[in-house]
């Protein structure tokens, strides 16, 4: 059994997977941030489920790329409730996880990363990464992608649990680490620090 959270974006969401498949899945929207009502979703999805806090074998969190904070609220609460229960978890790309709302053999995957840039990652149908993940301009992105793939956008795909918790069951146990090890992946150093340099 995995839970997984995404708070990388405004709309988050929750899911609960067994397997190849999904229990429940849910989204949650919060303008202001998810710290105030993350773990009342928590508390409800697991209720709707029937299922206890206890049968969770991997909580798995999507890492970013996306919102400083948001990727931080979702590390944070899969980190805290995994030591709690003496669990595994599992960090996951957001590009990974939106590679598996595709269906071709190859998938490009871009998300918006602001300051006219994009984040971009080609991924395989096995989950496995063609090219790295990158952020720059989408012109001279594009034309390093391969031929023939299908291009994925965060507007193509919502929730993302769902898919978080997707690429945890194909890891398996032995791609789930110790919560101490979990990080974000940001890709690029936050706004502020780039401000700071641009200074």
């Amino acid at each position: 059994m995995i839970l997984a959270v995404d708070t990388t974006s405004e709309f988050g969401s929750l899911a609960l997977r067994r397997g190849e498949k999904t229990l429940v899945e849910r989204q949650i929207r919060a303008p202001d941030g998810f710290a105030q009502t993350i773990f009342q979703a928590i508390e409800e999805l697991l209720a709707k489920a029937q299922m206890p806090l206890e049968e969770i074998a991997c909580f798995a969190s999507a890492d970013g790329p996306g919102s400083f904070t948001g990727v931080r609220v979702a590390l944070s609460v899969v980190k805290g409730l995994a030591e709690a229960m003496g669990k595994p978890v599992a960090g996951i790309s957001n590009l990974r996880a939106l590679s598996r709302f595709g269906r071709m053999p190859l998938r490009a995957v871009m998300l918006d990363a602001r300051r006219g840039d994009v984040y971009g990652a080609v991924y395989g149908a096995d989950g496995k990464p063609v090219t790295p993940e990158i952020v720059g301009k989408y012109e001279d992105w594009w034309p390093t992608v391969p031929d023939g793939v299908e291009l994925i956008t965060f507007k193509d795909a919502r929730p993302l649990a769902a898919a978080v918790a997707e690429c945890a069951a194909m890891d398996g146990p032995d791609g789930w680490i110790d919560p101490v090890g979990l990080d974000a992946n940001y890709v690029r150093r936050a706004d502020a620090q780039l401000f700071w340099k641009d200074r």
